[in-house]
């Protein structure tokens, strides 16, 4: 039996599925990852994009950190691909129980998805730092400069920056949906990045799905590692 379709039976025969993903399943929607600096990126801005992304960057410069905010994080042309279909999907027949996420762009949401856990939050949601009136990511790209409330405050996206603790609620329903589940299928990330790498270590079974294009760090102790685009494998499965 082939990764394929020993991950085909594992679906098949679950009615208790969660999916951990990270850029990569966005990436084959054409939003770009940001690590992967483009050739044009260090014309256009003096700092690297973890320095920009930064909780100290977004007080300090918060005009520069929207200006690259604007540029390289909203995607807004963006649609969902196969693999966040396909989740929705299963959500639907009640063969998932949950998406957790370290993307912002909202495309699970956006697939059908109900039950996504969005570790690092959403561009789509945006706040007021003074009176907390919520704005669409439409408001933020029209904007200019820093975003201003209508009450005299500026607006903060509701995206967790380096420097910045996860939401509590988020990581902890995250955390009990990962160690309920029958299989767990990480797809697109390299789990390098922390504290997100560890909910791995949260799984209690028997059937830990890697799927990446490159290998990752706990390919070791996956009990399936199936390495190609995410969108094409999914699209494979019934």
């Amino acid at each position: 039996m082939n990764q394929i379709e020993q991950l085909r039976q594992w679906v098949n025969e679950s009615d208790n599925i969660v999916f951990f993903g990270g850029a990569g399943v966005s990436t084959e929607s054409g939003i770009p990852d940001f690590r992967s600096v483009d050739g044009l990126y260090n014309q256009q801005y003096d700092y690297p994009p973890e320095t920009i992304l930064s909780h100290t960057f977004y007080r300090r410069n918060t005009e520069e950190f929207y200006r690259f905010y604007r540029n390289k994080m909203l995607c807004l042309d963006a649609k969902p691909n196969a693999a966040h279909l396909k989740l929705a999907q299963w959500e639907k027949d009640g063969k998932l129980k949950a998406v957790v996420t370290q993307n912002i762009d909202g495309l699970h949401q956006a697939a059908g998805s109900e039950k996504v856990y969005e570790l690092h939050g959403s561009v789509l949601r945006n706040f007021c730092e003074s009176c907390h009136k919520f704005y669409d990511v439409n408001y933020i790209a029209n904007s200019e400069g820093v975003p201003m409330c209508s009450c005299g405050g500026s607006i903060k996206p509701d995206v967790v920056l380096y420097e910045e603790g996860l939401d509590q609620n988020t990581l902890t329903g995250a955390i009990r949906a990962i160690s309920e589940a029958d299989v767990l299928i990480v797809g697109g990330t390299s789990l390098a990045v922390y504290p997100a790498a560890g909910l791995l270590d949260y799984y209690n079974g028997n059937k830990l799905v890697l799927v990446n294009k490159t290998p990752t760090a706990r390919d070791g102790i996956a009990d399936l590692v199936v390495q190609g685009s995410i969108g094409e494998i999914f699209s494979q499965l019934d």
